[in-house]
């Protein structure tokens, strides 16, 4: 076993292996009532399974992977045998101790296991070399990051220490594996919803390492050699200005885009140039906590219902441009209306012409109200539990609590963990 490390905000990262190798990483909290010692996995598991192969399509110079082993992956499986789950004589699944947060390589990785191969890309500039039948080994990483080890819940019902650890989790793995040889760029994520395509419910997100830097990041990085190197701090200016913030934090601005693709679109921009989750500092990360659980709140408020939603980290790329691309957070949904969803017909899905249901300026006051309303809950959820507390009752205008949201989001992160 690995020796424990600490991290910012007072994070343990314990490392361990699983029995077929694989890497397994706990993260207590700050604040952990768990023993340092972690159990042993003990089970008989079968070789992981060859790296996919990745093919490029000539029409577009986008690369494919083939990853036929996640014709195997669990689907929705009930409660006692949640493979996210601490392991129990019942229900040997990936994490053998109970934990506070764990990320470990995913059994069936779309790319992967190799991160090293004598067919896996030269070069940036091989990847990008156009060629009939081109077929290299689809090397990389792929994690699987637990919430919580509980099987029902969402980020946004973590307690804010658990939240905290989860962030710090994300900016260590992107750290960890932006070292390894072969990724060129690292994306946290998290599916929430069945109508997202979930195949689990226990409360967790993945982060993919690329072989290639994404066609998204190529199609901003055009967008950076036409516009120049001021764009992010640009639009971070130019939606400070306007109608659609959301919420607007010591450093960070969360906002509706001027140029919404979906009916639920919130884009979050840090206030200085950060590439990646790894170059955030300490307070960075504080706020990100909890700013992203008040946005995902938020969106749990918009409707009677749980929204299905999106979040994404994008970063910028592992080997180039690293001081133009700025860390953005994007979170989407496909809910148009409480039993509306919108779906990519056509012209999104074949063409990639989109057009928008609702304006971005109607979405973000729709927003802005149900943070307000997912705000007095918390706020009304604290002052229940603990009435003496001095808490703000408003938000102001942009969505944001005044003096004391720390403290309120403290108090509401302590009554969601007495409540797990």
């Amino acid at each position: 076993m690995n020796e424990a490390i600490t991290l910012s905000g007072g994070v343990v990262k314990r490392p361990h292996t699983l029995a077929d190798g694989r890497e397994l990483l706990y993260f207590d909290d700050a604040d952990t009532t768990l023993p340092p010692e972690r159990a042993a996995d003990a089970r008989h598991l079968d070789p992981r399974p060859a790296t996919a192969k990745m093919r490029q399509d000539v029409l577009t110079g986008e690369w494919v992977s083939i990853a036929a082993s996640r014709q195997n992956r669990v689907f929705l499986p009930p409660a006692e045998l949640d493979p996210l789950a601490p392991a129990s004589p019942t229900n040997p699944s990936e994490v053998p101790s109970h934990y506070d947060v764990a990320v470990f390589e995913n059994r069936s990785p779309s790319f992967g296991p190799l991160v090293e191969d004598a067919n896996a890309p030269a070069s940036l500039e091989d990847l990008r070399a156009l060629g009939l039948g081109r077929t290299l080994t689809s090397v990389g990483r792929c994690e699987v990051v637990c919430f919580s080890p509980e099987h029902e819940g969402s980020f946004a019902t973590l307690s804010a220490s658990r939240a905290r650890t989860v962030v710090e989790a994300w900016a260590d793995r992107v750290g960890a594996l932006s070292a390894l040889p072969g990724v060129q760029q690292v994306f946290p994520f998290e599916n929430r919803g069945e109508a997202i395509g979930v195949t689990l419910h226990h409360p967790h997100g993945q982060i993919y390492s690329y072989p290639y830097v994404t066609p998204r990041t190529t199609r901003l990085l055009a967008s950076l050699d036409s516009y120049g190197p001021s764009m992010f701090a640009d639009v971070l200016a130019f939606e400070q200005a306007g109608e659609r913030v959301l919420i607007r934090g010591e450093h960070v601005t969360a906002f509706v885009p001027f140029a919404a693709r979906w009916p639920v679109e919130i884009h979050l921009l840090p206030h200085r140039h950060v590439p990646d989750l790894a170059a955030t500092t300490a307070e960075e990360r504080d706020e990100l906590a909890t700013i992203y659980q008040r946005l995902l709140r938020g969106i749990d408020a918009l409707y009677d219902t749980p929204t299905p939603y999106i979040a994404a980290w994008h970063q910028a790329p592992v080997h180039e441009r690293r001081d133009e691309v700025r860390l953005m957070l994007q979170i989407t949904s496909p809910r148009r209306a409480e039993t509306k969803l919108k779906y990519l017909a056509g012209s999104e899905a074949a063409m990639g012409a989109w057009i928008g249901d609702i304006p971005p300026e109607t979405s973000a006051a729709n927003l802005r109200a149900a943070i307000e309303r997912a705000d007095a809950a918390v706020l009304e959820a604290g002052l229940a539990r603990y009435p003496d507390a001095a808490l703000p009752t408003a938000a102001h205008a942009d969505g944001s609590l005044p003096d004391g949201a720390t403290t309120a989001a403290a108090i509401a992160g302590t009554v969601a963990e007495e409540n797990r």
